[in-house]
């Protein structure tokens, strides 16, 4: 092994782009990916070990006051937050003399404060946002005099050429926000950036008021920002630096100085951003004017998180180098995990995996495409295949990655061709977000999102497509296709039925001599009984804690109990590995004097997005055996009949 860094590495492999020095450090780095395959990237990247040893020495080492004051230790604080913002600005190319920065929570907190401040526009504002665009764009246009949805961009091009020629309309006197990602947060699309320049010059040479706002959360976490440029330049832009770095959780809004006057109108102040206020007989205040950040920035920064940033910086520098770097790496992954997955077909030939794709976008070219891949699974009949299930079966073999929506409304729309009726039709339904409704009316009502960074490898890659191949895959079907005029047998016969007393556990399959009742909500006994945690009262499912497959419930009817046994590792010493719950709605009759008391009370749980009267049992033995085997504080609930 040479002495070389994972940055210097790369350039030393640039043919093939592949970062070999990712390998070097992962296990060092990255401990908590050992026997892991983490695949959501874009929802947060892992942070390295190096940089919570850094910023624990600093944080150690140094004393940090509130910056409100004038005593060293705040005055330190004052002192190191400013040079992170610059650095910070620094960092994609913003001139200080062109561009403020202002710390926020998250990118969705920085288009809150934008939002904020639109709407306080005499006469309110315009809001233009694109299909692609994440929940929190979306959201804005709640506050909104008018508002639009571009869904494709040859919809924006035409609306960016009428700008230039079009006269006074219903929305040209008043101001005008267009947003969008740079990088669809679904399925790794990369949108244009020329379109913010291009905005500022037509509606200049025309005398409107529209600006631009950039969500480049998704864009930056694995590829540059060139900020270099303030004539072309989002007038505002959004991000989240844990999605580069991992940690610290802190966001950014940087804002074209050019543009700053536009939260001139912001009625909300906070403390710190006002030199003095009134409240006694008159009600004014005196706003900070020294520079924007300091305007916005309401109560006490985030100090010990800002100052972390600092040692975010120097620590991803020195494992990957640049951003550019890393693009190079992801893109490669990326374009080898797209090939590998398109290649899988049954021996019917129909593809496995739907993936999709813009048709304007190629693996090949990261201007086009991030990395990101969205896919759905189709079986050998050409049937779709459950997100849940496949993150099931994932999480068995320590795979993860996002399944869903994934708070994308109209790129999901536009992908499976959900119309507005069949989206009002599923949530009758019962889909929520995150429940595990995810076919209804033969289609499915979210993807499967594998997204890669910067520590990814090509392990990861090969992983995930064997995994694929070995559970999806139908090397046994007919290579004919099935004929339409099949005849299916004039009589048919249950061969096994299996029932899930509590929902989201282990089935339990009915012995072939009882005969087994149907009442008009179903199977008897079936998802009779759920989990809930004891302090939200939200149902449990498997899709979130898979070692509910390991709770494996049984009926005894001849005692009239329901048994559950927990095939994982030992339980703790005082907790039994079967518990036995009376079958009686009441249970109180049929206990004798020995068995502890498994009485249930009636309290409002929420289970698939519903409020629903669930009778919760107050047993601490019951409570204490399911919390021990999922380590969840949980206990047993009773549906109501």
């Amino acid at each position: 092994m040479t002495g070389d860094s994972p940055a210097a590495l790369l350039e030393k492999d640039v043919e093939s782009c592949y970062n070999k020095g990712v390998d070097l450090i992962r296990h060092d780095q990255y401990p908590m990916l050992q026997d892991t395959v983490y695949l959501d990237h874009a929802g947060t990247t892992p942070y390295p070990s190096s940089l919570i040893e850094q910023s624990s020495r600093d944080l150690m080492q140094n004393l940090f006051g509130n910056p409100h004051s004038n005593s060293p230790s705040s005055q330190l604080s004052t002192r190191r937050i400013e040079d992170v913002r610059l650095r910070a600005l620094r960092f994609f190319n913003a001139d200080p003399d062109f561009f403020d920065l202002v710390f926020v929570a998250n990118a969705t907190a920085g288009i809150k404060l934008v939002m904020e401040c639109f709407r306080d526009q005499e006469g309110g504002f315009w809001y233009g946002y694109h299909r692609d665009a994440h929940t929190s764009l979306v959201g804005a246009r709640e506050n909104a005099a008018e508002h639009r949805c571009f869904r494709k961009d040859e919809e924006v091009e035409e609306w960016l050429q009428a700008q230039a020629i079009q006269g006074p309309n219903s929305h040209s006197l008043r101001v005008g926000l267009f947003a969008y990602p740079a990088q669809s947060n679904l399925n790794g699309r990369r949108l244009p950036l020329s379109w913010p320049g291009r905005l500022r010059f037509v509606c200049h040479s025309n005398n409107r008021r529209i600006y631009s706002l950039l969500d480049a959360a998704a864009l930056v976490s694995t590829s540059p920002l060139d900020l270099s440029d303030p004539s072309s330049a989002p007038d505002l832009t959004v991000l989240s630096f844990y999605k580069i770095f991992g940690f610290p959780d802190l966001g950014a809004l940087i804002v074209r100085k050019d543009s700053s006057f536009l939260f001139d109108r912001r009625r909300y102040f906070g403390g710190g951003t006002v030199e003095m206020v009134s409240c006694i007989n008159e009600s004014w205040h005196i706003r900070k004017q020294v520079s924007l950040h300091e305007q916005l920035e309401d109560g006490t920064l985030p100090i010990h998180s800002i100052v972390t940033l600092d040692s975010a910086f120097d620590v991803h520098k020195k494992l990957f180098g640049s951003l550019t770097s890393i693009s190079f790496h992801t893109s490669f992954l990326a374009n080898q995990l797209y090939k590998d997955l398109s290649s899988l077909h049954h021996a019917n030939s129909l593809p496995v995996c739907i993936i999709h794709k813009d048709e304007r976008s190629s693996y090949e070219d990261s201007m086009t495409q991030g990395p990101i891949i969205a896919l759905n699974l189709r079986n050998s009949r050409g049937e779709w295949i459950s997100n849940t299930e496949i993150e099931k079966l994932a999480a068995i073999r320590n795979i993860q990655f996002r399944t869903g929506g994934l708070c994308n409304p109209g790129g999901v729309a536009s992908l499976l061709d959900l119309a507005p009726w069949e989206m009002k039709r599923n949530f009758s339904a019962g889909q929520r977000c995150g429940n595990e409704d995810d076919i209804l009316g033969g289609k499915p009502t979210g993807v499967i999102r594998l997204s890669l960074g910067a520590m990814s490898n090509i392990q990861d890659v090969t992983a995930f497509a064997r995994f694929i191949e070995e559970f999806f895959v139908d090397y046994q079907c007919s290579p004919e296709p099935i004929s339409s005029a099949f005849q299916a047998a004039s009589n048919f016969c249950v061969e096994t039925l299996t029932i899930y007393p509590i929902k989201s556990c282990g089935g339990w399959q009915v012995p072939h001599s009882l005969t087994w009742d149907i009442k008009p909500e179903g199977l008897a006994w079936d998802r009779e009984w759920c989990l809930v945690h004891q302090g939200t009262r939200t149902a449990l499912s498997q899709k979130r804690i898979p070692r509910m497959a390991l709770l494996r419930p049984s009926i005894d009817l001849e005692r009239g109990v329901l048994r559950v046994r927990f095939d994982g590792q030992q339980l703790p010493a005082s907790i039994p590995n079967e518990i036995t719950v009376p079958l009686s709605v009441d249970p109180s009759p049929f206990q004798d004097a020995s068995s502890p008391k498994t009485s249930a009370c009636s309290t409002s749980s929420r289970v698939c997005g519903d409020s629903v009267s669930a009778r919760t049992y107050t047993s601490p033995h019951i409570a204490a055996f399911f919390t021990a085997a999922l380590s969840v504080p949980c206990t047993l609930a009773r549906f109501p009949p």
